[in-house]
């Protein structure tokens, strides 16, 4: 206890900590959770079920240490899943041996989804779209590997197979792929990273020629043709969520850089060596604009000051360009004291990034590759999350919310208890909702005899964990002081993070030190 004691006043002593007033009530914490290469999660692969959930609950215990609300976790990192599937082969990643099942057999993404929730997390589901293989081994490839069953879907480019997005029958099994997790799963949003076409490998040419001469004639450039193409699989994966189920989102983390403004006006003021638009054929400002994704979370992988591309000017950049979509940013964690810029080796550059990202308008939160990096707490970053984070944030409105608010809850009697110094809550959900409950609940106390500001992050006391299936709910507080007024109130939140009206607020004094009875407040 000393040991940890000693750690957060040296963290204090040497961060530069949040200014109160940049507190937001809503924000976006999350963290990538790769499993390609086992890099965060299983630690290694093996059949074993029970292996599997204990690491993901201890995970999620050390997310929720940090404050952050959100996970990103791969589901399918190389045409295989963390899930059973009719579409893919069980992950080798998941099992050590890809078609392999879990021992006993279980369904690990419902236990994560369902863990998740409980501890009061969204659950974003991860896919790489293109990626076949992430070698030239094909021999370990299952049986119902795409590869074995679709080789004409695929193309060889570098030392990985990959689907050509050149196919409409690739994009349609990738639809597919997104339909039967939506459908079959309890997720809050799709998730894709940066890999559309690949990245370019110096030398050699992508394999579409012939494809372009087939299917690309009404375009001037086979850059433009491959532009399409990806265009054409995230509207089609956009309206088919929406078709399913309205309140999952789609957002997608695009390479930092869209274009230098070497060759677009628009683009911002980098000479980064890669671009969405030019190299991997990702025109996300169009689907923006077009309103094709909910959120988008550019990978802004570079310290602030960086010459090729500036972490603030790129922070500024997208922020006047995400078309009323939320914007959130990425963080690379991976790059903290493992980096031989000078910048990585500061304790304080994350911190200042996040800082930045408080004072912009626009922006709503941060995701952070990835979860191996803050848990390993290089130079204290996980320490630094527990301080920025250290107050409960609700998560933020999508742009297409339809849902209506939830009705105020019933907050019924409120008790409290001498001998121990607790104040207990009890509520329920509105007659109103008894067909579709809320989500969860926010539960707020204020330092006077009435409610006051419902917008400060201060004056949440605690936020339930999510699709709790209860009728009635109830929360303990210990003020720890005596002769003071407390005022508690509680508001329901649905799947679209949209808040309630305040229940019927409850005061109480709590009582002198020589008063030993209970009492309880209708």
């Amino acid at each position: 206890m000393r040991i940890h004691l000693l750690l957060i006043a040296l963290i204090y002593s040497f961060m530069e900590l949040p200014a109160q007033d940049l507190l937001p009530k809503r924000e976006f914490r999350a963290a990538w959770v790769a499993t390609v290469a086992n890099i965060d999660y299983p630690r290694q692969g093996t059949p074993n079920a029970i292996a599997h959930q204990e690491q993901w609950k201890k995970l999620l215990e050390q997310y929720k240490s940090m404050g952050l609300n959100a996970v990103i976790v791969q589901v399918r990192p190389a045409a295989d899943a963390l899930y059973p599937s009719d579409l893919a082969p069980w992950s080798r990643y998941l099992t050590g041996k890809q078609g392999s099942a879990p021992e006993p057999m279980y369904d690990p993404l419902k236990f994560m989804i369902d863990e998740s929730h409980k501890m009061g997390f969204e659950f974003h589901a991860w896919f790489n779209p293109y990626r076949a293989t992430v070698d030239l081994d094909t021999i370990s490839l299952a049986p119902n590997h795409a590869f074995r069953l679709h080789r004409n879907w695929m193309v060889r480019y570098g030392t990985r197979f990959y689907f050509n997005p050149a196919l409409p029958q690739v994009r349609q099994h990738v639809v597919d792929v997104v339909t039967e997790v939506v459908e079959k799963y309890d997720v809050d949003a799709i998730h894709f990273d940066d890999y559309f076409y690949p990245y370019k490998i110096q030398g050699e040419d992508f394999p579409d020629s012939l494809d372009y001469y087939r299917y690309g004639s009404r375009f001037s450039s086979i850059e433009d043709w491959r532009r399409s193409n990806v265009d054409s699989l995230i509207e089609r994966v956009h309206t088919r969520i929406r078709d399913i189920k309205p309140h999952v989102q789609f957002g997608i983390s695009p390479f930092g850089v869209w274009r230098n403004k070497d060759k677009d006006p628009t683009g911002s003021n980098t000479r980064a060596g890669a671009t969405c638009y030019d190299d991997l054929y990702a025109d996300i400002l169009k689907w923006l604009r077009l309103g094709w994704i909910d959120y988008v979370i550019p990978q802004l992988y570079w310290n602030i000051g960086f010459p090729p591309a500036d972490h603030a000017t790129l922070l500024n950049w997208w922020s006047t360009r995400s078309f009323e979509r939320n914007l959130y940013i990425g963080h690379a964690a991976y790059k903290v004291q493992n980096n031989p810029e000078a910048a990585w080796s500061d304790p304080n550059e994350t911190p200042r990034q996040i800082q930045l990202n408080r004072r912009n308008p626009v922006s709503k939160g941060s995701a952070y590759f990835s979860s191996r990096s803050l848990i390993d707490n290089r130079l204290g970053l996980r320490d630094s999350l527990a301080v920025y984070y250290q107050m409960p944030a609700l998560l933020p409105i999508p742009p297409d919310a339809t849902l209506k608010a939830p009705e105020a809850p019933r907050l019924g009697w409120t008790y409290y208890k001498k001998r121990s110094g607790e104040v207990k809550l009890r509520w329920r959900f509105a007659k109103a909702d008894k067909a579709a409950p809320p989500a969860y609940y926010v539960v707020y106390r204020f330092y006077s005899t009435k409610i006051g500001n419902l917008e400060d992050p201060e004056e949440i006391l605690h936020i339930t964990p999510f699709f709790e299936k209860k009728k009635r709910f109830s929360y303990t507080d210990q003020p720890g002081a005596t002769g003071n007024n407390y005022t508690y109130t509680v508001t329901a939140v649905n799947r679209q993070h949209i808040e309630s009206r305040p229940a019927k607020a409850r005061t109480i004094k709590t009582p002198r030190l020589n008063q030993t009875s209970d009492y309880i407040l209708p």
